[in-house]
């Protein structure tokens, strides 16, 4: 053999005894890239590798979008239901509240709370313009009260709330005039089961209200059937006068309500029955926690699948380059670069897939209200209908931990793929491979 033939043998024999010593090695990733990119005669490997890199982008987009949709749902049903509602309703045993002004004085004293309020409420039929009428809960509260409610002081829509107290007028939700075909100034038929006792019976209790203020919390169920009267009013259609059926009070921190019970026990001074917003939620709440973590597992099938392509598409890539694979091994190419090569392989398909994915999910997730809105312009029809989900908008929250999880999870699977495929590369007998050759 010449020296100018020699020179080039000697060039690979020295690339092929780097391998041993230079773990993930330029070679290795060079050898690695090349697999990645189709030639004419691999098309059909091409397309494995191309629905694992899309299984894996869409598997993880839509568990960021979902994940986020559910959070976004949670949060913003929280938010309108801890924002017109007491965190902790005190209720008495032994008799009527009658003494609530100073109950109230001694309640808000205590570190942690920030107000409370004494609450009027009881079911009604109520009527307006249109239609036979509607199931409503009429919830009597000073003006003073109404304006600590920020999700309703800050979202009325129409007309105004001040002289609230000394008027016979109400508030109402949006959907509720829409429903009633109601308008400020127009007048609304308050009937109560509970009314006056004579000798022939319970006579229902019927009185007109002009609508004073239209207010849009977002929530539909809250926004459909509570109609908001003066504190006076309400304890003189209920019968309640010079009394209130409740104290609702508001905390600062909503999760640590608990420590707030004793406290309020104390000052309280007599038998109360004291419920938090868990208790009277926690149903509902208990769904939405099942639903996500039943979703969440569904969706992460997607990525499995996904993962198992990555294993069938290794194997045939295998198979297809058992020749390359043996040359390299002669070579003097160790086991372990060998299943190196084919790590990287798999691995890139994992993790474009994954950064892909993330990308797409974020993307969405930003603008979901949008296209929820273009969907439903484009069909017609409502997408996210308030009746049934409670919210007017489609609501999304990223939570960074979810996201990482996500994110660690595609890449862990995507990597456990691609072991089996390189073992068996790492495996194959180069003496066998060639002998067909």
């Amino acid at each position: 053999m010449t020296k100018t033939a020699a020179a080039p043998a000697k060039r690979v024999e020295n690339k092929a005894s780097n391998l041993e010593s230079k773990p993930f090695s330029v070679f290795e990733r060079m050898i690695a890239w090349r697999y990645l990119r189709a030639r004419r005669r691999e098309t059909f490997i091409s397309v494995i590798a191309g629905f694992s890199f899309t299984g894996i982008m869409l598997g993880v987009a839509t568990l960021i979008i979902v994940m986020a949709v559910m959070n976004g749902f949670r949060s913003e049903l929280l938010t309108r239901i801890l924002g017109i509602n007491g965190h902790l309703i005190m209720q008495p045993i032994d008799q009527p509240l009658e003494d609530y002004a100073d109950l109230i004085k001694r309640v808000d004293e205590i570190k942690g709370v920030s107000f409370a309020i004494p609450v009027v409420e009881g079911q009604a039929l109520v009527q307006g313009n249109v239609g036979a009428g509607t199931g409503a809960l009429v919830r009597g509260l000073r003006e003073e009260d109404i304006d600590k409610l920020e999700l309703v002081a800050e979202n009325i829509r129409q007309g105004t709330l001040e002289g609230f107290d000394g008027s016979s007028s109400v508030a109402i939700g949006t959907r509720m005039a829409q429903n009633l075909g109601l308008t400020i100034g127009d007048s609304l038929k308050v009937i109560s089961p509970d009314g006056d006792v004579t000798p022939f019976g319970v006579n229902p209790r019927v009185k007109s209200y002009e609508v004073a203020a239209i207010f849009e919390i977002g929530m539909s169920e809250y926004d459909a059937s509570i109609v908001l009267m003066p504190l006076n009013e309400a304890q003189l259609f209920f019968n309640q006068e010079g009394r209130v059926q409740s104290l609702e009070i508001f905390v600062d921190n909503p999760d640590k309500v608990d420590e707030l019970k004793a406290p309020v026990e104390e000052v309280a001074a007599r038998q109360l029955l004291l419920t938090d917003w868990r208790q009277r939620n926690q149903t509902f709440f208990s769904a939405l926690q099942v639903e996500r973590n039943v979703m969440f597992m569904i969706l992460t099938l997607i990525v499995l699948v996904a993962a198992l392509n990555i294993i069938s598409g290794l194997i045939m890539l295998v198979k297809d380059k058992g020749r390359d694979i043996a040359i390299l091994r002669t070579m003097g190419a160790t086991r372990g670069s060998v299943m190196r090569i084919f790590l990287m392989t798999g691995a890139a398909i994992g993790f474009t897939g994954t950064l892909a994915g993330v990308v797409l999910g974020v993307v969405i997730t930003l603008n979901v209200e949008s296209i929820r809105q273009f969907f439903s312009w484009l069909s017609g029809t409502t997408l996210f209908s308030p009746e049934l989900y409670f919210l007017s908008q489609l609501p999304a929250k990223m939570d960074l931990g979810e996201t990482l999880t996500v994110i660690i999870m595609a890449l862990v699977l995507s990597f456990v793929a691609t072991i089996l495929p390189a073992w068996r590369a790492a495996k194959l007998d180069p003496v066998e491979a060639l002998r067909y050759e």
